[in-house]
């Protein structure tokens, strides 16, 4: 896996990105979480955004993945 082969296509809380991870699951689509303050806490240094991540997927599945996220994110907007 070379890192410019993906894309950062959303960042938030752990439940938000769970449930966007959960739809793109649904279709077949893998998406990789980034978890620095986890990272950061399991290496013994603290973070201030905790429970903060960053969803990204392949260049390949891009297209098929933003309009997933924008139905969460509409979701999200009440």
């Amino acid at each position: 896996m070379l890192d410019n082969d993906y894309v950062k296509i959303f960042s938030g809380t752990f439940i938000i990105v769970q449930l966007v991870v959960d739809r793109l699951d649904s279709v077949g689509i893998n998406a990789i979480v980034k978890d620095e303050s986890e990272s950061a806490r399991m290496a013994g240094f603290g973070s201030s955004f905790q429970g903060f991540q960053e969803l990204y997927v392949s260049k390949e599945e891009l297209d098929h993945a933003i309009p997933i996220v924008e139905a969460v994110k509409g979701e999200l907007e009440v």
